[in-house]
C-alpha cells in the first residue's frame, strides 16, 4: 500500500490535507517512530514505512488522517528539529549580544 507523502511547511503543526468534501484534516503531526527497536512486533503500516524510508529518518504522521510528512529543509524551529541554540537569562528571555556601534 503506496503511503501519501508531502512536505511540511516550515512550523507547521497540523495536517493540511483535504479530504472528499474539501475540507481541511487540521489533525495534529506527531513524530512517528515506525522502527522502534524495543517493540516485539511491528503492524504492516510500520513494516511498509522500514522498507520505503529505512531506519532513523524524521517522518512526521497525521494523528487523524495518517498522511505522512517529511520535515521542511529550511524549518528551524522547534517543530522541525534543527533549531539553534540560544542563551536563556535566569527571566526566560533570550540573551541578544550587543553590537559595539
Amino acid at each position: 500500500m503506496p503511503f501519501k507523502v508531502k512536505t511540511k511547511m516550515p512550523g507547521q503543526r497540523a495536517c493540511n490535507e483535504k479530504d472528499a468534501k474539501g475540507e481541511l484534516c487540521v489533525g495534529h503531526l506527531k513524530r512517528w517512530f515506525y522502527d522502534e527497536p524495543r517493540r516485539l512486533n511491528r503492524t504492516p503500516d510500520e513494516e511498509e514505512a522500514l522498507k520505503e524510508f529505512g531506519k532513523g529518518a524524521e517522518i512526521y504522521r497525521c494523528e487523524r488522517c495518517h498522511t505522512l510528512y517529511r520535515p521542511s529543509p529550511e524549518d528551524r524551529s522547534t517543530a522541525g528539529q534543527r533549531y539553534e541554540l540560544r542563551p536563556v537569562s535566569l527571566l526566560g528571555g533570550f540573551i541578544h549580544k550587543r553590537s559595539d556601534h
